[in-house]
């Protein structure tokens, strides 16, 4: 099925949610003509020219230029408004009209996101995967669905790349993990993939982590390509695994209630605009990541291991460790959705 009729659908689905009378954004007194001036807000997770960012000025680029001028997007990055977590709070009160939400920093809202959590999940095709997160029922219709309940209107999903390793030794094999203190995410399905490895996974706040590295409390950590040089962890470790364990995945999401309260062309500027980012999303962060690697080994004699299909093939039957603790925590609905998925992933890849 089509982005656009996906998120058409949606459009009517936050519309229902809406009425249950959730808190949003106000505009239904304003008078709207063909010369009316939009002044709208985004706020995003990361810092300045970092992934989401370049995204985001892109984004509010398309915006203004689809709409002739009539639209214009300040962009707010993290800390400007709010944390992670607050942006998204923000958002669904009606502080702002737009925000990107990564399911890392809102499990707690909507806890079925953490299936973007799942290790080896997507394809390693990173075409394929861009068909994935474009065309799937399972993340524009039902896992949507689950946003909109929380008054969350996803527009798209895309990723900042792969969740790459570092350590102080290389990690080939789930044995090469065996009581490594390794840094991850607080979320119950990354800790039982790793221990699942052998691992002694270790979550820590992100600002401790180089010193974590540097002073031996934690001997690995993982993060996309790009983190990995700007919070320069090569610097304090040996090796960078290309591992490609999970995607880094964002949404880009819009108050229901704002955009239930627009024009119909207005509305459609915003889904072609989203629906046009989605194969540019792609490309940013392939020049990012791509730009970020060469960096890395420029500044630094880190070695770079590419893991086999055979190396990954061993991770992925540890990994099933973490699909059983999402189906608990999430419940039969949650279920479905990641077995949709996971049978739209094997018709993309069988193609």
């Amino acid at each position: 099925m089509k982005k656009k009729a996906l998120v058409a659908t949606l459009a009517g689905l936050c519309m229902v949610v809406g009425a249950t009378g959730c808190a949003g954004v106000r505009t239904g007194e304003m008078v709207h003509d063909e010369n009316t001036v939009y002044e709208w807000r985004m706020v995003h997770e990361e810092y300045t020219n970092d992934m989401q960012d370049v995204y985001c000025k892109e984004f509010a680029e398309l915006l203004h230029e689809k709409s002739d001028g009539r639209i214009n997007l300040q962009i707010y990055q993290v800390g400007q408004i709010g944390n992670a977590l607050q942006g998204c709070e923000i958002l669904q009160n009606g502080g702002v009209e737009f925000a990107m939400i990564s399911p890392g920093n809102t499990g707690t809202v909507v806890p079925e996101n953490q299936l973007f959590s799942l290790h080896f999940l997507f394809p390693q095709d990173m075409d394929k995967t861009q068909k994935v997160l474009k065309e799937s029922v399972a993340l524009n219709e039902m896992l949507a669905e689950k946003y909109l309940e929380k008054n969350i209107m996803p527009l798209s999903f895309w990723t900042e790349g792969a969740m790459q390793w570092t350590a102080n030794k290389p990690l080939t094999s789930p044995e090469d993990f065996e009581g490594l203190k390794f840094r991850t995410m607080q979320s119950p399905m990354i800790l039982a993939a790793y221990e699942a490895y052998g691992a002694n996974p270790t979550p820590m706040s992100y600002t401790e982590v180089y010193s974590g590295l540097q002073l031996n409390m934690i001997e690995g950590q993982e993060n996309p390509i790009s983190a990995i040089h700007t919070s320069k962890f090569h610097e304090v470790q040996d090796y960078l695994i290309e591992a490609n364990s999970n995607l880094y995945i964002t949404a880009t999401c819009v108050n229901p209630d704002f955009f239930n309260s627009l024009p119909e062309d207005i509305q459609q500027i915003i889904l072609d605009t989203a629906e046009e980012m989605i194969p540019r999303s792609f490309e940013i962060q392939e020049e990012i990541n791509s730009a970020a690697l060469g960096k890395i080994q420029a500044e630094s004699d880190i070695e770079v291991i590419q893991l086999t299909d055979e190396q990954r093939a061993a991770f992925e039957e540890k990994a099933i460790a973490g699909y059983e603790v999402y189906e608990q925590v999430v419940g039969p609905e949650g279920k479905e959705i990641l077995d949709t998925l996971r049978a739209e992933i094997e018709a993309i890849e069988a193609e």
